[in-house]
């Protein structure tokens, strides 16, 4: 065999070798698949590029992130079921759908629980965020971290709102979350729960007349376009939660856990940030695109403590009393 026949046929064999080991890597990675409600420019988009980038990092590539935006897999409440399940491998979802799997999770959607962003982040990241995650193993889910949203205000089409009668018999979509509705019929309005996907439509037929929501998600998804009214009302605050399939994450080596909590964890950061800018220049963006833009004073936002206070004899009765007193003396 000649010398130039015998280094061929090694290059032809080195070559064949590379493809192997090329296409035994490809096969080697797995998939993520991860749903989400908003935009891949929202606030969840932003979080959800950040999990996936630390985790490739992490794992030299080992996990392929497939994307699923704007409800691409279906409402909240689908998309958890197919964690359960096993059909979908991640999500970043908000806490009202939460409180369907695990009740507990509802404690925060408390009107008026929450001071400020500093506040609610105290809580989260400490011993009460922490025992209410862990709750998620037992319902086929793993929690990660706790994410963000802001707090929630009021948009709709029908008048500006500056006293608890403004919002009677107003038609509001809200979240499929018992503390919210009880909180909106406390105050004489007409709650509709609603799953995002059908929101946009319902406001643009008339369905419902408003909606609430944080800024980052009524900037994100312009729901300026659909609504003439955003009343700065800031009587709730909204956080999010990155979760996984409990089959997806037993089945991941101890390297491949740190890897994914670790994402999370920087995720949250990136989210935070988020939210953080649109607080800060989100009111001017509404503005700017044509919202009626007004905030509640310290004494309308009162009237309003006192509005809804009888709701809070049946969160008592819902939740513990002393981990709603021990959230709010929280520092």
């Amino acid at each position: 065999m000649s010398k130039l026949l015998s280094s061929s046929l090694l290059c032809g064999a080195a070559t064949l070798a590379g493809l192997g080991l090329g296409a035994t890597a490809a096969l080697a990675q797995t998939e993520v698949k991860i749903g989400y409600a908003l935009a891949p420019e929202s606030h969840y988009g932003v979080a959800a590029a950040k999990w996936e980038e630390v985790v490739e990092a992490e794992t030299g590539g080992a996990f392929e992130f497939k994307h699923f935006p704007s409800s691409g897999l279906g409402g909240e409440r689908e998309v958890i079921e197919g964690l359960q399940i096993g059909t979908i491998e991640a999500t970043i979802v908000s806490s009202g759908t939460l409180s369907n799997f695990v009740p507990e999770t509802g404690v925060f959607d408390i009107p008026f629980l929450f001071r400020d962003l500093g506040h609610a982040r105290a809580v989260l990241d400490g011993p009460i965020g922490e025992e209410i995650l862990v709750k998620f193993d037992d319902v086929g889910l793993h929690a990660l971290a706790w994410g963000e949203q802001g707090f929630r205000h009021i948009t709709n089409n029908r008048n500006q709102i500056a006293s608890p009668g403004d919002v009677e018999g107003l038609k509001i979509r809200t979240m499929e979350n018992p503390v919210h509705l009880k909180a909106f019929e406390t105050l004489g309005a007409a709650p509709t729960p609603m799953a995002w996907p059908e929101v946009i439509s319902s406001l643009q037929q008339g369905v419902i007349d408003g909606q609430e929501n944080p800024l980052s998600v009524i900037v994100s998804v312009k729901l300026d376009e659909v609504q003439k009214y955003l009343t700065l009302s800031g009587h709730v605050y909204s956080p999010a939660m990155l979760l996984v399939s409990k089959s997806f994450w037993e089945g991941l080596s101890d390297a491949d856990k740190a890897a994914f909590e670790k994402g999370a964890a920087e995720a949250v950061v990136a989210m935070r940030g988020f939210v953080d800018d649109v607080e800060e220049d989100g009111v001017a963006t509404l503005k700017e695109r044509g919202m009626d833009v007004a905030a509640l004073s310290a004494e309308q936002k009162v009237a309003f403590q006192e509005a809804v206070q009888p709701a809070y004899e049946s969160y008592y009765e819902q939740y513990d009393k002393a981990l709603i007193d021990s959230i709010i003396a929280t520092e």
